[in-house]
């Protein structure tokens, strides 16, 4: 009978299965066929048993789980600051994996923790950024704070939009201009009916509200303006003191509220990679700017780590990728099988890139139409292109350390 010669510097292989509650873990020793299966709460001194345990091997450690919301985050960082070799098992593998080993959808958190072994012996494993390891968690928390506040205000615009202004005074719709601008909240804030404003003369008008609308050319024209309009509004003429009138406020006090939370989200981002040479790069790259390159550096972290941009590419769900079966052939498209928003923000830099005058983007852009410029399919390939650009652009700048030149294409 032959025996099998284990290297002494083959790794002790650690499957994890994350959960809220516990974690259930399946430990590979190599020079031993049985699995040691182990149930570790989610406690700092389960932790550190968990960490004294693998220690006590003496080789080697390499361990793999599955990203669930956070609650894999406190683990990994013990283990990474443990010394141990941390990897990331991707949730679509997994499924697909488990699908194919166990000819069934039925799962379970320890046939899971099985899977999940298998992967790290056939080296289906993917690389693991902890943020807080690598000094990026600062970053990632403005930059996932600003995304929930931005899109809170965006929610909360729209009802403003939609529902009290149809109601309590339609006509305003036409005088504002960007939801990131404070002064319209607060001058609904100040007159949210028509008829708290038509109950003052022009002049009594005037004087009142020109400091609630803030710096703005040709004021005087302006609030004459809004004046005329309340004169003839179609609002409902609710009292001025109704619990109509005060939660309309209420949600108008909310906005400006998220407005400011914002604004302070976007100093202190700028405060802190304002030095960074990472930050600085991107920032001169068209269409990126101060909360773009925020949330590239959270959600890519360190791109030199990308040997090719075809690998960031992939990280970001924007490489193609086509169905074919037999002599079928569906169309290339998108995978999507990446980072959202990492996709999302290279995709809206994109769009501001090719508004620009002067750069490689618009000039790839306006080649990419010039069949039919009138072509709504011709001009979604093109947007998809641009974005393809910006991130090949993004991981070349970081990667060779040089800012951005408008038509070189090396």
């Amino acid at each position: 009978m032959t025996k099998i010669i284990v290297a002494q510097d083959a790794p002790v292989l650690v499957a994890i299965y994350i959960a809220k509650a516990r974690h259930e873990v399946l430990i590979a020793i190599p020079d031993k066929k049985r699995r040691r299966r182990l149930t570790v709460s989610n406690e700092l001194a389960a932790f550190n048993r968990l960490a004294t345990a693998l220690k006590e091997y003496g080789r080697p450690v390499r361990v793999a789980f599955e990203a669930t919301g956070n609650y894999h985050r406190a683990l990994a960082y013990h283990l990474a600051t443990a010394g141990f070799e941390v990897k990331l098992v991707s949730s679509v593998a997994l499924a697909r994996t488990r699908e194919a080993l166990n000819n069934s959808w039925d799962k379970n958190d320890p046939k899971d923790a099985q899977v999940i072994l298998h992967m790290m012996e056939i080296g289906n494993e993917q690389y693991y950024h902890d943020p807080l390891v690598c000094g990026t968690n600062d970053i990632q928390e403005l930059s996932k704070t600003h995304d929930i506040v931005s899109k809170s205000k965006t929610e909360l615009w729209h009802r403003v939009l939609t529902h009290y202004l149809p109601l309590y005074f339609p006509e305003a719709d036409r005088f504002h201009r960007s939801s990131r601008s404070d002064w319209f909240l607060a001058f609904l804030e100040r007159y949210p009916s028509p008829h708290l404003i038509t109950a003052m003369d022009k002049a009594a008008f005037t004087a009142d509200a020109w400091d609630v609308i803030g710096r703005k050319v040709a004021k005087e024209r302006l609030l004459a303006d809004i004046y005329e309009t309340a004169k003839s509004s179609v609002g409902l003429p609710v009292a001025p003191d109704s619990h109509a009138i005060r939660m309309f406020r209420l949600v108008l006090g909310e906005g400006r509220s998220l407005i400011a939370q914002r604004n302070q989200i976007e100093d202190r981002a700028v405060a802190l990679l304002k030095d960074l040479p990472d930050y600085q790069l991107l920032t001169s790259i068209p269409g990126i700017g101060p909360i773009n390159a925020l949330t590239i550096l959270a959600e890519a972290g360190d791109l030199r780590r990308f040997g090719h941009h075809r690998q960031f590419l992939k990280f970001c769900g924007m490489d193609l990728a086509t169905i074919q079966s037999g002599t079928f052939r569906g169309q290339t498209k998108l995978s999507k099988y990446g980072n959202a928003r990492l996709r999302r923000t290279l995709w809206m830099a994109g769009q501001v890139a090719i508004l620009q005058r002067t750069n490689s983007f618009r000039d790839k852009f306006e080649r990419y139409i010039a069949k039919d410029r009138q072509s709504t399919h011709l001009r979604r390939k093109a947007y998809s292109a641009i974005a393809a650009k910006m991130a090949r652009t993004v991981h070349g700048i970081i990667k060779h350390g040089e800012p951005y030149r408008p038509f070189f294409e090396g």
